[in-house]
């Protein structure tokens, strides 16, 4: 293995852990290429922790797991997945393939949801018509965002995914919250029995992920428990970046309290008990919000950040080396906080730190990460937990013992989705 190789493992495993919408087709330029096992993740690092679909492939790899982990949640099928993984069998890295593979199953499936429509199977073609959604989700992945068929592709997506949730979610509704910058889409789901004086939580997503990603991910585990989900697309993500073309901001608390107003104002919403909640990159907008926005009764980080330009800083390196390690293409940092190259979003990119800020987060907080985390450390959220002003703070890291230790503990999305559902249930004491 070569120094550099070394360098990049030992930042990975601190301490001793080593009509029908075309196929999008995704522009090479900018993509990880194929690597070997040792350029991609530590042996050690993974030895009995996760599932591996593609065992020289990181990147592919991480998403294979998060789209296994949503089945219970029918977010997916495993049959369905593993027919598009043999599909891609031997061409990992090729990002073409990728895109047509699961293009073609999101067809695939949006015709057998079509099918049962018309035999008056409700149900059936409801879940299917989600999962249709999920993996046309997929197949724009690694398109790159100056191809229209990106846009195209995740536009294709709404109707049919909100046709099927809306069929097995009474009450489920599409909303939009005021921002200055336009409004923000977002999903409303209301608590499985609601009194008409229920708690809410805001859930923000992360990188590359959407509104329709974090309500399977979550926002259905807090419905059971008697909490309202608003599940948001902000600024760089989802339909607010992709068809609305708002990028990130650090201040991110701008967005934190447009969504703090939605739902104050909502009939049924206990105004005393709205929590701010989000995944992967969230990890930083969560607590940043936290820190000022006060109104919030509490905070919950799915995966921590503490330096998120350090973390690309080291992110970088992996990827222009050929490397796998990695939650998204490189090109996905500019595209997300609306600059035109690396050079100029890592830049912007310094903003995004919570050194000074965490400081001043007064509500309760829980901080959650994988101990394996293989593209964000965990010293990360040890060093969150350490700056962060609240009295009435937790840190959970899972481990493999737990049952998931990746990244947001997405190799065991069941177990951790109900750890986080049960936090804020005791939190808000809904008992449900």
């Amino acid at each position: 293995m070569n120094l550099k190789v070394k360098m990049i493992c030992a930042w990975i495993c601190p301490a001793s852990r080593p009509k029908r919408p075309k196929s999008p087709r995704a522009q090479r330029s900018g993509q990880p290429r194929r690597a070997k096992e040792e350029n991609s993740m530590s042996t050690e690092t993974i030895a009995g922790s996760w599932f591996r679909y593609f065992p020289e492939h990181y990147l592919w790899s991480q998403i294979m797991s998060a789209l296994i982990n949503i089945a219970p949640m029918g977010g997916s099928n495993f049959h369905e997945i593993d027919q598009v993984g043999k599909r891609l069998a031997g061409k990992e890295g090729d990002t073409g393939a990728w895109g047509e593979s699961w293009a073609w199953m999101a067809d695939k499936t949006l015709a057998l949801a079509e099918a049962e429509d018309k035999k008056g199977h409700a149900r059936t073609a409801a879940a299917a018509y989600v999962r249709c959604a999920i993996y046309r989700f997929n197949a724009e992945r690694f398109v790159h965002p100056d191809n229209p068929e990106k846009a195209d592709s995740y536009r294709a997506l709404l109707p049919h995914y909100e046709k099927g949730i809306k069929r097995q979610v009474p009450g489920f509704e599409r909303v939009e919250v005021p921002y200055e910058e336009g409004p923000l889409p977002a999903y409303w789901l209301p608590p499985l029995h609601p009194t008409g004086n229920d708690p809410a939580v805001a859930f923000f997503d992360g990188l590359d992920a959407s509104k329709e990603i974090t309500v399977l991910w979550g926002g259905l585990a807090l419905r059971e428990r008697g909490i309202g989900v608003l599940c948001i697309d902000g600024p760089g993500q989802g339909e607010a970046l992709r068809l609305r073309n708002i990028p990130s901001r650090h201040d991110y608390e701008a967005a934190g309290t447009a969504a703090f107003d939605y739902l104050d104002a909502r009939e049924g919403v206990d105004s005393a008990r709205i929590g701010i909640m989000a995944m992967s990159f969230g990890g930083y907008y969560a607590p940043r919000i936290a820190a000022f926005e006060h109104r919030y009764a509490a905070c919950l980080a799915w995966g921590a950040h503490f330096d998120y330009h350090e973390v690309w800083v080291h992110r970088r390196k992996v990827l222009e080396a050929g490397g796998t390690v990695s939650s998204s293409a490189i090109w996905q940092l500019p595209w997300v906080l609306g600059k035109p190259d690396m050079d100029s979003a890592m830049e912007k990119c310094a903003l995004y730190t919570l050194e000074g800020i965490a400081e001043k987060i007064r509500m309760p907080i829980c901080i959650t990460h994988g101990h394996d985390d293989n593209i964000v450390p965990v010293e990360m959220a040890h060093r969150l937990y350490a700056a962060c002003g609240s009295e009435d703070k937790e840190l959970k890291i899972f481990t493999v013992e737990d049952g998931g230790s990746q990244h947001c503990v997405n190799d065991n999305l069941p177990m951790v989705r109900g750890w986080i559902g049960d936090w804020w249930m005791d939190r808000f004491g809904t008992g449900g």
